[in-house]
């Protein structure tokens, strides 16, 4: 069973943190997130770290409590540090650029694919188009763009063409046999 819930959350320096009942709010260096945390979950400062406490032992309960520490911790590192998913692009043809802040990808398709950074993220096109960098301060948005970006053109298992996350293995396929 995990103890994650009961683990304090330290606060950086240069991190502010304002509670005010359920709701959080977190500022930093990199910016400001907020976040309304479920009602049965009791949130304290003290002593420079955060406190997340559970009424009972019911399952649900010790559930949320470590989903809440764990989400105060992410708000609380990607103020101070940010967050970042790198992907690599793998293909004859394949690549990604800047247009300004839009990152524009090519992966085969007739059109060029154009894709926005919302409020908050930044976008980095690396090594001739073949590396893409997704940078920002909450985790959720940074994964899921980097999810979305992926589900464009998944790797392929034959020839591992496609968008991959960095270190992620693409499980390879022999291919047809010819006549002997």
């Amino acid at each position: 069973m995990s103890r994650i819930g009961k683990q304090p959350v330290p606060i950086p320096a240069k991190v502010q943190v304002n509670i005010d009942g359920t709701e959080v709010t977190v500022k930093g260096p990199k910016g400001q997130l907020y976040h309304k945390f479920p009602v049965d979950m009791t949130i304290a400062q003290e002593d420079g770290v955060v406190v997340v406490t559970r009424p009972s032992d019911l399952p649900k309960h010790r559930a949320l409590h470590g989903m809440t520490r764990a989400l105060i911790a992410n708000m609380v590192s990607g103020v101070s540090e940010g967050f970042e998913r790198t992907l690599e692009i793998e293909g004859v043809g394949y690549r990604a650029e800047m247009d300004g802040t839009t990152l524009v990808l090519y992966l085969g398709y007739s059109h060029p694919i154009r894709v926005e950074p919302p409020a908050d993220v930044e976008y980095a096109a690396e090594e001739r188009g073949r590396i893409v960098r997704i940078r920002g301060i909450d985790k959720q948005v940074v994964g899921e763009l980097a999810a979305e970006i992926r589900k464009m053109r998944p790797p392929e298992p034959y020839k591992g063409k496609g968008v991959h996350y960095k270190g992620e293995r693409i499980r390879r396929k022999a291919g047809k046999t010819g006549k002997a």
